[in-house]
C-alpha cells in the first residue's frame, strides 16, 4: 500500500485537534470538555472502560457526528464547518464494521470505491494494492460472511483505505482476532505511519495501546491520561510483584491478595499470581502475605496495564457474590467433560479432525488457537447445538447423541457471538433464560432478583440488550448462563472487546464458581486471560497441537532461556513450528 509521504516537518505536526469538545446525549454528557492532539505519521492508542467514550470520539473525528460545543480540526479542517471535506480526508472503520456478508471480498472492495467515487482507472490499481497489502489476494471470491475473523478485519482495513486516507480511524481492530492475524494487522498500521499517515486505534486491549506512540486514555468522557505509554507505566515503579507457586491454591490466593488494603490489582500468571500495590502502600503486608502462602513478593517491571488499572482506582476485588451464593458441585465421577475423537465436517471442509482432551472437575481449560481453528465448532458439539460427524462428547458422564436434554441442563454456554434475544428487554431475556432452565415460582423470582443485584442490571431492566454497553451486554449474557448453576459452564470467548476492569470482575466470578467446584471451558485471544487456565489446547488447522499447563507451554517455547516468553509468543511460536514442520518435506525436494 503507498501513501503519500509527509514532509519531515508534517511529522511533527497536528493531523487532529480537538479544543473544549464536549458531546450531549440528552442529559448525559458522554464527552465533556475534552482538549487532546493528534500528530501525523504516528499511532494514537484511545483507550479507557467501557462506555468512557471512546466510540463516540472516534464519530466525531470522522465527521459522522457534530460536537455539542468544542472543536475538532481534522488537517485543519473544522468536523462541523466543513463536514463534506471530512470524508476525502479520513478513512474509519467501525467497531462494528459493515461489511456485506453475502457479497465477496472483491464485491465489498468495488461497493466501497463506488461509494468513494474512484474513476475506473484508480479502482483497478487500488485493489492491485490493497489486495497486496492486506494479503487478501487468494480470497478474492470468498463471501465476506466466510471469512476468519482476522481475514474480515483485514477487508474492513482495505475498505477504510480505499481513498488513500491521511487518517485512519479503527474502532477496536483488534477485537476477536487470533495472535497470528493480529500481528498483520500491526504490520500493515506501522507502514502506514511510515508513510505519514496519522492512526487512531481504540482498543480493550492494553497489550496494543502499550506498543502505540501515544495514548489517550478515557474515563467517563474526559481525559485522564495523555502521553507515551511508558510515562504511565513510570508512575508504577517499585509497586508490581510476584508471587511464585504459592500455597494452597492460586486462585484462593489471588482472592486474598486482591482484599488486601494495600493491593489496587492482581492477576494469575501462570503458576504464580501477580500484583500491584496502591501509590503509597507500604510494602510490609505483601512480604507477609506472601510468606503465609508459602512464597515471597518478587519485584516484577511494571506494565501498562498496571498503571491503567491504578488509574481508574484499582480492580473489583477478590470476592464474587454470584460464587458466594452458589452451593458446592457435587459429580459422580472426576471428569467433567471428555472429547473421544471428535470430527464434524460440513461437506468436504473438516471444521474438527479427531480432536480429543478430558477435563477434570473443577478445572478451567482452555481452547486456543487462530481464528478458524475449529474451538467454536468444539464448543458447539459439546454443548449439544452441533452433532458430531464422528467421534464422541460426553458432558458430566452424559453422551450428547444419546442423553442430549439431559446434558444440556447440566452446563451453561455463553456464545461468542451474543445470542440474547434483542426483541425482549433484558428483565424478559433473564426470566426466558430461567424458563428455559426449569426454573419457576419462587425460585425463579430470587434468582432473577439475584441477577440483576450481582451483575448491576438494574438501570437496563427496561432496555434491549443491543443498547446496552458491551460491558453490560457480556454481564447479562453470562447471568444467563449461570442462571441455573450449572456444573460446567462453557465460555466462548467471553471478554472479547471489554475493557480490563469488566475482565477482572469476569475472571473474580469465574475464579470463585471454580473453587466451588464448577468446571469451565473458555476460548480467548486475550493471551493473558489463558494464564488463568490449569491446562490449555492449542487447535490449529482443526485438530490439537499442544496440550499442556501454561507455564510447561511456555518452557517448550523458551528454547532454555531463563526468563519465560509471554503467552502470546508461546502461542506464535507453536504455529509457527507446525507451519515449519508441514513445509520441511517441500523445502527437502526442492533443495
Amino acid at each position: 500500500m503507498s501513501v503519500t509521504a509527509a514532509s519531515p516537518e508534517a511529522a511533527h505536526t497536528a493531523a487532529i485537534e480537538i479544543i473544549g469538545l464536549t458531546k450531549r446525549f440528552g442529559a448525559v454528557d458522554a464527552l465533556r470538555d475534552l482538549t487532546a492532539r493528534i500528530e501525523a505519521g504516528r499511532l494514537t492508542g484511545l483507550v479507557g472502560p467501557d462506555g468512557a467514550g471512546k466510540t463516540t470520539l472516534m464519530r466525531l473525528m470522522a465527521g459522522l457526528m457534530r460536537p455539542s460545543a468544542g472543536t475538532i480540526r481534522v488537517l485543519g479542517h473544522d468536523t462541523a464547518r466543513d463536514a463534506g471535506r471530512i470524508p476525502a480526508l479520513t478513512g474509519y472503520m467501525p467497531q462494528r464494521f459493515g461489511l456485506y456478508e453475502d457479497l465477496t471480498v472483491i464485491e465489498n472492495l468495488r461497493l466501497y470505491a463506488r461509494l468513494r467515487a474512484l474513476g475506473r482507472t484508480e479502482l483497478t490499481a487500488g485493489f492491485d494494492r490493497l489486495l497486496t497489502f492486506t494479503r487478501l489476494g487468494p480470497f478474492t471470491a470468498r463471501l465476506a460472511g466466510r471469512l476468519s475473523g482476522g481475514m474480515k478485519q483485514k477487508l474492513g482495513l482495505a475498505c477504510a483505505l480505499m481513498a488513500e486516507p491521511r487518517v485512519l480511524l479503527l474502532d477496536e481492530p483488534g477485537v476477536g482476532v487470533d495472535p497470528v492475524s493480529r500481528q498483520d494487522l500491526w504490520r500493515m498500521v506501522n507502514a502506514l505511519t511510515a508513510d505519514g499517515v496519522a492512526v487512531v486505534w481504540a482498543t480493550a486491549y492494553l497489550d496494543e495501546a502499550e506498543r502505540c506512540d501515544t495514548v489517550i486514555l478515557l474515563n467517563a468522557g474526559q481525559v485522564q491520561f495523555s502521553g507515551p505509554p511508558d510515562e504511565l507505566t513510570a508512575t508504577l515503579a517499585d509497586r508490581s510483584f510476584r508471587l511464585p507457586q504459592p500455597r494452597p491454591d492460586r486462585r484462593l490466593v489471588l482472592s486474598r491478595a486482591l482484599d488486601l488494603p494495600s493491593v489496587c490489582d492482581g492477576v494469575i500468571q501462570g503458576e504464580a499470581v501477580r500484583v500491584v500495590l496502591r501509590q503509597g502502600a507500604d510494602r510490609q503486608e505483601i512480604d507477609t502475605f506472601a510468606e503465609s502462602v508459602g512464597t515471597a513478593a518478587v519485584p516484577v517491571p511494571p506494565r501498562f496495564e498496571d498503571g491503567f488499572v491504578d488509574l481508574l482506582g484499582g480492580g473489583p476485588g477478590g470476592t464474587s457474590v454470584l460464587a458466594e451464593r452458589m452451593a458446592p458441585v457435587s459429580l459422580a465421577g472426576e471428569l467433567a467433560v471428555e472429547c473421544r475423537a471428535l470430527t464434524r465436517r460440513f461437506g468436504e471442509f473438516t471444521a474438527t479432525d479427531r480432536v480429543s482432551f478430558q477435563v477434570a472437575k473443577g478445572e478451567i481449560f482452555g481452547l486456543l488457537g487462530p481464528n478458524g481453528a475449529g474451538k467454536s465448532t468444539t464448543f458447539k458439539m459439546l454443548c449439544g447445538l452441533l452433532k458430531p460427524t464422528a467421534g464422541e462428547a460426553l458432558v458430566t458422564g452424559l453422551n450428547l447423541r444419546t442423553a442430549a436434554s439431559a446434558a444440556k441442563s447440566r452446563l451453561g454456554y455463553m456464545a461468542q457471538k451474543f445470542s440474547l434475544y434483542g426483541l425482549l428487554s433484558v428483565r424478559q431475556n433473564l426470566e426466558f433464560s430461567a424458563g428455559v432452565y426449569g426454573l419457576d415460582g419462587a425460585a425463579k423470582h430470587t434468582r432473577i432478583e439475584e441477577m440483576i443485584e450481582i451483575f448491576h442490571l438494574q438501570a437496563y431492566l427496561k432496555s434491549s440488550p443491543d443498547e446496552l454497553p458491551l460491558g453490560y451486554r457480556q454481564r447479562l449474557a453470562l447471568a444467563c448462563a449461570v442462571m441455573h448453576e450449572p456444573p460446567v459452564l462453557f465460555l466462548d470467548e467471553p471478554t472479547s472487546g471489554v475493557d480490563p476492569i469488566t475482565r477482572r470482575e469476569f475472571w473474580t466470578h469465574i475464579n470463585g464458581m471454580v473453587r466451588k467446584g464448577v468446571t469451565v471451558l473458555v476460548t480467548t485471544h486475550f493471551m493473558d486471560e489463558a494464564e488463568y487456565c490449569d491446562r490449555v489446547a492449542l487447535m490449529y488447522r482443526a485438530r490439537v497441537i499442544a496440550l499442556d499447563a501454561p507455564d510447561a507451554l511456555k518452557r517448550e517455547a523458551s528454547a532454555g532461556d531463563s526468563e519465560l516468553p509471554t503467552m502470546e509468543n508461546t502461542f506464535i511460536h507453536l504455529i509457527e513450528a507446525i507451519d515449519a514442520a508441514d513445509n520441511a518435506p517441500a523445502a527437502q525436494e526442492v533443495a
